[in-house]
């Protein structure tokens, strides 16, 4: 039985129109703030209580994180289990990256903030060179997801780098740090809404951004008191923000409240990122 080549291409554009990562909400920031402070305490609990160490926490988190973005490329649209899984891995795998540098290597913070800048420019400019748009409302192509999961990654060694370094060179503690941090992206925000920034620079700036934060939370909340967090510890803070970010995670693979429009990742394809 043979087919129509039209109705074969019809199939084809309508399985690489569906976008295969959520939509930005603010369930979105939610759960990426969640999934940040677990990136943080679960990094220090295998490394510390555990006693993995840097390299074993590193090798390990690696190797999940290749299955995890294995299950993500082999889905033909955005599955929630499957992106976030991906995120919270990323999350502890860029920790581990600029960890490594500065604790195992001893490269300055300045210098591996300044490394990592540089490699997030230069994905920047990849991606665009290749797809002509940095919109993740169209990551429908292996390729442009590939470019994607990059790019999250040298955000969260960016925002691991940049966030140690302020609290190493200003000392002002997790609570304030966490406040600045908020502060930061509250900026973006408004200055984005008043037309001042555009939406790609302001949804990256405030991704970089939120990696910090959400350090800065857990760090609060899992460091002895005498330390200047609440003394919960490291294994109490990871199981509170998993059981968060499942919650959400199951509510929305329930309401679908996160899916991207198909006519939507079309249309904003034209758009060539205008929007994100």
């Amino acid at each position: 039985m043979t087919t129509a080549p039209g109705s074969t291409s019809r199939r084809a554009a309508a399985r690489t129109l569906l976008n295969r990562v959520p939509e930005v909400t603010a369930y979105f920031w939610i759960i990426k703030v969640l999934a940040t402070t677990v990136g943080e305490t679960a990094a220090d609990y295998l490394n510390e209580t555990l006693g993995f160490g840097l390299t074993g926490t590193s090798i390990v988190m690696s190797a999940l994180l290749v299955v995890a973005l294995v299950a993500q490329f082999r889905a033909r649209r955005y599955v929630p289990v499957r992106y976030w899984l991906v995120v919270v891995l990323v999350s502890i795998v860029g920790t581990l990256l600029t960890d490594n540098l500065t604790d195992n290597l001893g490269v300055p913070l300045v210098v591996t903030t300044a490394v990592f800048a540089v490699a997030l420019a230069v994905t920047f400019a990849a991606w665009f060179a290749s797809e002509r748009t940095l919109s993740i409302h169209t990551i429908y192509t292996a390729r442009r997801e590939s470019f994607y999961w990059l790019t999250i990654l040298m955000t969260f060694a960016l925002g691991t780098a940049a966030g140690d370094l302020l609290a190493e060179r200003l000392a002002l503690g997790y609570l304030t740090s966490a406040v600045l941090f908020a502060v930061a992206i509250a900026v973006i925000a408004i200055a984005h809404k008043a037309g001042l920034i555009a939406a790609i620079p302001a949804f990256w700036a405030a991704y970089v951004l939120t990696r910090p934060l959400g350090a800065s939370l857990g760090d609060l909340l899992s460091q002895a008191r005498a330390d200047g967090g609440l003394g919960l510890g490291t294994t109490v803070t990871s199981l509170i923000f998993l059981v968060a970010i499942l919650g959400l995670v199951a509510f929305l693979t329930l309401t679908r409240r996160d899916r991207t429009p198909v006519a939507a990742s079309h249309t904003d394809d034209v758009l060539t990122g205008a929007e994100v």
